[in-house]
């Protein structure tokens, strides 16, 4: 399990417990977190799961796949630190991971 906080864009903070195996965006779905559309439901066919990866994270959830790329150019105010969520592993090296969720969706 790795303990993940998840924070709207107006600051509200959702810390929950994902299971190891999960992505982070089913652990937000799960978790009811607002803020994570979700629409094509983790298939990375769509940009409604972007988050901002805190920066002291970003070289534990990997790179982004061409495929992520290209979903990214759907995606409102993409940063260095964007990533689709449906597309981060959850593994015990995430425990703590924080990420923010933009204003809008897709």
């Amino acid at each position: 399990m790795a303990k993940i906080t998840y924070i709207e864009n107006d600051g509200t903070e959702h810390q929950v417990e994902v299971e190891a195996g999960l992505t982070v965006m089913e652990g937000a779905i799960r978790n009811m977190v607002p803020g994570i559309d979700a629409d094509c439901g983790g298939a990375c066919a769509c940009a409604t799961c972007h988050v901002y990866v805190d920066p002291s994270f970003e070289a534990k959830t990997g790179d982004r796949s061409s495929m992520e790329e290209s979903m990214l150019d759907f995606a409102s105010d993409v940063q260095d630190n964007s990533r689709l969520s449906c597309q981060i592993k959850v593994t015990d090296a995430l425990d703590g991971l924080i990420v923010r969720l933009p204003e809008q969706q897709g």
